[in-house]
C-alpha cells in the first residue's frame, strides 16, 4: 500500500511565500535602481601617441555631440550624450569606455585636471554628479546636487563652475566637495559667467542699474572688484573670457578689461558683430572675430600678430605652437609670433569649430560634433 504524503506544515507555506515575496521585490527595486540604470566600461589608459599631423590630411571620423568646451583629456575624445560620457581613441575613433545612465538625462559635462565632471538630472533638477577619470572611464566619486535645469558647466583648472541665473556653484574636480555658492542679490540676474585664470568672471543685470562685471576669487568666492559696463538698454552682453584678460562682448564691441582690477585696456569697435570667442594661451589671449585671429597680450591688450583663421586653436598651456583652422585646412604658428610652422592642408573644414592636436591626429570639436583629421 503506497504511503500517503503529508502536507507541509502551515510554517513552511508562510516562509515559501515570504521568499518568493522578497525574491519580487528585490526584482522590481533593482530593475528601477539606479545601479540597474548605469551602464559604464573602463579601459587602460592611453598611451603618448607619437608624431605630428601630415602636410595633407583628409577626415578620419566624426562623431555627434560635444558637450565640454575642451574635448582632448589624457589621450581621450570625451564626448557627452544624452545620457551620459564616451571616450574615443583620438585616432580612430573606437570607443574605449563609456558611462550612461538611462533613467537620468545630462545636464552638463566639463573635463579639466584629468577628470569629466558629468551632472545629470533625475527629477525636474539636476540633482547627481558623477567624476570619472578621463583616462579609464573609473569613477572617481558621485555626490548629490541641487542645480536648476537650465545651469550649465564651464571649467578652467582646479575648478568645475555651475551657472545660471539665479547663481553660481563651484566644484572641485578632484574631490567631491562644493567650494563655495553665489546667489544672485534680490532683484538680480546673472546673464553669463566663466572661470578662468583671473577667478570667476561674471555678468549681473540689477533692474535699473548698469551692467556690472565683477571677478570673484575661483576658491574662496570673495569679490576681487567690480565694473559697470554702461551701454543703451537692449544691448546684449556675453562674457568671453575670465583668464589675465577678460573679454567682454557689449553689442557689436569687445571691451578687453585687466583681470588684476577691472580697468578697460582697450575697446575693439565691431569686433562682436558677428561670431567672436575667445581663448587663453600662456601669456596671450586669443580673440578670434571676423574671420581673423588676433593674439593679444594678455596684460596691455596690446596686438601681438594677426592671421585669417575660421576659428580658434585649443592653445594648450604648455605649447609653443598652435594649429589654427583657415580656409586652407590647419595651419600651424608659433604662438609668440605667429610665424607659419606647417601646415595640414584640407578643404571644406566648418568654420566656428576649435582645433586641437593628438600625435598625427586633429582633433576640430564644433557646437554640435568633433571631427578628426589625419
Amino acid at each position: 500500500m503506497p504511503r500517503q504524503l503529508r502536507r507541509p506544515p502551515l510554517r513552511v507555506w508562510i516562509w515559501a511565500a515570504v521568499t518568493v515575496a522578497l525574491v519580487v521585490a528585490a526584482t522590481l527595486l533593482w530593475g528601477g535602481s539606479d545601479a540597474a540604470a548605469t551602464e559604464s566600461t573602463t579601459s587602460a589608459p592611453a598611451g603618448v601617441p607619437s608624431g605630428t599631423p601630415a602636410a595633407a590630411v583628409s577626415e578620419a571620423w566624426v562623431v555627434r555631440g560635444s558637450e565640454p568646451a575642451d574635448v582632448v583629456a589624457s589621450g581621450r575624445v570625451l564626448i557627452g550624450t544624452a545620457h551620459g560620457v564616451r571616450a574615443l581613441d583620438p585616432a580612430t575613433g573606437h570607443e574605449a569606455w563609456h558611462y550612461t545612465r538611462s533613467n537620468a538625462a545630462m545636464c552638463g559635462l566639463a573635463v579639466t585636471n584629468g577628470v569629466a565632471v558629468a551632472v545629470f538630472r533625475t527629477a525636474d533638477r539636476c540633482d547627481e554628479v558623477t567624476a570619472l577619470d578621463a583616462a579609464t572611464g573609473v569613477r572617481s566619486w558621485t555626490r548629490n546636487v541641487n542645480f536648476r535645469p537650465d545651469a550649465t558647466l564651464v571649467s578652467t583648472d582646479r575648478i568645475v563652475l555651475a551657472v545660471s541665473p539665479t547663481g553660481l556653484v563651484t566644484l572641485d574636480p578632484t574631490g567631491d566637495n562644493i567650494r563655495w555658492r553665489y546667489k544672485a542679490p534680490a532683484g538680480c540676474r546673472i546673464l553669463d559667467a566663466g572661470a578662468g585664470r583671473s577667478g570667476v568672471a561674471l555678468l549681473q543685470q540689477c533692474a535699473g542699474k548698469p551692467v556690472q562685471l565683477r571677478l570673484l576669487d575661483g576658491f574662496a568666492g570673495t569679490v576681487h572688484w567690480s565694473h559697470d559696463l554702461s551701454a543703451p538698454v537692449g544691448t546684449a552682453f556675453r562674457l568671453l573670457g575670465a583668464d589675465q584678460l577678460l573679454g567682454v562682448a557689449v553689442g557689436h564691441d569687445v571691451h578687453l578689461v585687466a583681470g588684476t582690477d577691472g580697468t578697460d585696456l582697450r575697446t575693439l569697435t565691431g569686433a562682436a558683430a558677428g561670431p567672436v570667442r575667445e581663448r587663453a594661451a600662456g601669456s596671450t589671449a586669443l580673440l578670434w572675430a571676423g574671420g581673423t585671429l588676433t593674439a593679444l597680450d594678455d596684460t596691455s591688450a596690446r596686438t601681438r600678430w594677426q592671421a585669417p583663421a575660421s576659428g580658434l586653436p585649443a592653445a594648450p598651456g604648455a605649447a609653443a605652437s598652435v594649429f589654427v583652422p583657415d580656409d586652407a585646412g590647419f595651419t600651424r604658428r608659433e604662438l609668440a609670433t605667429g610665424a607659419e610652422l606647417g601646415r595640414s592642408a584640407v578643404a571644406g573644414v566648418p568654420a566656428g569649430g576649435v582645433a586641437d592636436s593628438v600625435g598625427p591626429t586633429i582633433v576640430y570639436r564644433l557646437p554640435d560634433r568633433v571631427l578628426a583629421y589625419r
